[in-house]
């Protein structure tokens, strides 16, 4: 049996910092943890483990005066992301506390034709500097890793807690069902390769 080798990352080839941020220097940008992911069609496997991790990520934050962006997803009325409706709605065990910016978007990357940008320089997290970006959400492979991409590409410095996302299985183009487990670590290793830095859970992140 061949042995397989990684290859060097392109954040090593080119010199990036790969060192976690400190939370108290960061802003927190939560996405997507809406009630359609704990059940029925879009119901992803270890929500409620991912839920919980988030909502110590966002206690821990709030505690340390780590500004807050909530970021939900609606694809209109009567869709499984209809923010008018229970199912779109954030999660209460992370429902955005008076004052935490909320930003509606329509694409996978929470950048995409949102105000996100803005708010984040008024939070101080420009692109040339100031707080790094510490992501949590739904879905691993979609919206965080595709917001992740958003924020380098951005000229952002972003963070993934891995244990605080979270998806599903999906079928290959070859007809092979992919694990959720399997497809969240895969997008969790493309983030790391260029765009942004992978953490297991908040502990690894400093003060």
């Amino acid at each position: 049996m061949s042995t397989v080798t990684a290859s060097t990352t392109l954040r090593d080839v080119s010199g990036q910092d790969n060192r976690p941020p400190r939370l108290g220097e960061s802003v927190l940008v939560m996405i997507d943890f809406q009630n359609t992911y704990r059940t029925g069609v879009m119901a992803l496997e270890g929500a409620d483990e991912a839920l919980a991790a988030a909502a110590r990520l966002l206690a821990r934050a709030r505690a340390a005066g780590t500004p807050v962006v909530h970021v939900v997803h609606d694809a209109g009325e009567g869709s499984p992301y209809d923010i008018r409706a229970h199912i779109g709605a954030v999660c209460d065990a992370v429902a955005p506390a008076d004052g935490e910016p909320v930003v509606v978007k329509n694409f996978p990357d929470s950048f995409q034709a949102t105000d996100l940008e803005r708010t984040l320089a008024e939070l101080g997290a420009g692109p040339d500097g100031g707080r790094d970006l510490v992501l949590a959400g739904f879905m691993t492979h979609m919206c965080v890793a595709s917001t992740a991409q958003g924020a380098f590409n951005r000229g952002h410095r972003p963070t993934v807690v891995a244990d605080a996302t979270a998806t599903r299985a999906l079928t290959a183009p070859d007809g092979t069902v992919v694990p959720a487990a399997v497809l969240k670590a895969a997008a969790l290793t493309t983030v790391t390769d260029v765009f942004g830095i992978v953490v297991p859970t908040e502990a690894a992140l400093g003060d």
